[in-house]
């Protein structure tokens, strides 16, 4: 793991979604960096308020996310959806505290920064209260893609993504393991959360289609990534897919460089030595990313690097896999946080 910015004095941070997939993972995450944390408030929906989650050594009380909740919060950690984030943002920052939010609420506001610490932590600085976490699929992508373009200026990028359940939240990977079940034991299943049966099967990304074709995350991360690199005329095109995985999401990545393609060991090198991740390139034993590997951990794995023998000078391909619920969201906002 590599070594995270920490704040240098204690900090009352507030989790609003704290017993959702993402809300547990920054508990859990808080917990591993050993974020130095004075108090720690979990809100949460009225239905879910009164119940327990543990921290470290202690249970926390899930208490009912109101308007005066931020009271006395310095961070608040937002995975509630857009629609609750709307509603809430102005109660965050009249207390002078930082709302850092998992949904696509903010992500496009140009007064809004969008962050991947490992790519412009310097925009954190230009906040007004609101610093926004980027899609899940764009973060785990320019964690291979920025340290590339950092030597060697892209033209272009074109990926295909592998997304997994946990993408969905709970809902979608119970619904991926009933369906499993069902369909090993021969049994009719009807899918209650997405549209078409889950198991052994894969589809779109389940997100509406606009009239280019292209669907929603897709189109996110087409102008995320320009506006995290500050790069509007940036071309980029992707085909996001849904697939029978459980947690992580895997993504294969063509890359256009303006001049030159960097060599393939040059490659190896920079994404060996580059902050968020962990190289599996091992081209004798087959062994490559797989989410399964990637699962549960911080770092992201890159590996299948090679030459576009269709483009060999300024072409590369590689492929990633990184953990959704961590780097892809819940990491990169308390990563987020620590700069704070």
């Amino acid at each position: 793991m590599q070594n995270y910015k920490l704040p240098t004095s204690p900090k009352n941070i507030a989790i609003a979604g704290a017993s959702g997939a993402v809300g547990r993972e920054f508990i859990h995450v808080l917990e591993k960096m050993n974020f130095p944390v004075k108090n720690l408030r979990l809100l949460s929906s009225k239905r879910s308020a009164g119940e327990k989650m543990k921290f470290k050594n202690e249970e926390i009380i899930l208490e009912e996310l109101k308007p005066d909740s931020f009271k006395n919060m310095d961070i608040a950690l937002f995975s509630a959806g857009s629609s609750v984030t709307k509603e809430f943002a102005q109660d965050v920052i009249k207390e002078s505290c930082v709302l850092i939010d998992n949904s696509s609420a903010y992500r496009m506001d140009p007064y809004v920064p969008l962050v991947v610490p490992e790519v412009n932590a310097q925009d954190i600085n230009l906040h007004d209260g609101i610093i926004a976490n980027p899609n899940c699929s764009t973060i785990i992508m320019l964690l291979a893609v920025f340290p590339l373009h950092v030597k060697y200026r892209i033209k272009r990028i074109v990926v295909s993504t592998y997304q997994a359940a946990s993408g969905g939240g709970w809902a979608v990977m119970d619904e991926l393991i009933q369906s499993t079940k069902a369909s090993i034991e021969n049994k009719k299943f009807e899918p209650k959360v997405l549209a078409y049966d889950y198991a052994f099967n894969l589809f779109s990304h389940n997100t509406p289609i606009n009239e280019t074709g292209y669907n929603q995350e897709e189109i996110k991360m087409i102008k995320e990534t320009q506006k995290i690199l500050h790069n509007p005329n940036l071309k980029i095109t992707a085909t996001c897919v849904r697939v029978p995985v459980l947690r992580a999401h895997s993504e294969a990545i063509n890359i256009e460089f303006a001049e030159k393609a960097p060599s393939v060991e040059e490659a190896r090198d920079i994404l060996a030595n580059a902050p968020g991740l962990k190289l599996v390139d091992n081209r004798e034993k087959n062994h490559f990313p797989m989410p399964i590997e990637a699962s549960g951990q911080f770092d992201c794995l890159v590996g299948r690097i090679r030459k576009d023998i269709s483009n060999p000078e300024t072409g590369l391909d590689l492929f990633i896999s990184g953990d959704q619920l961590l780097k892809g969201a819940a990491l990169n906002a308390v990563q987020i946080a620590g700069y704070l």
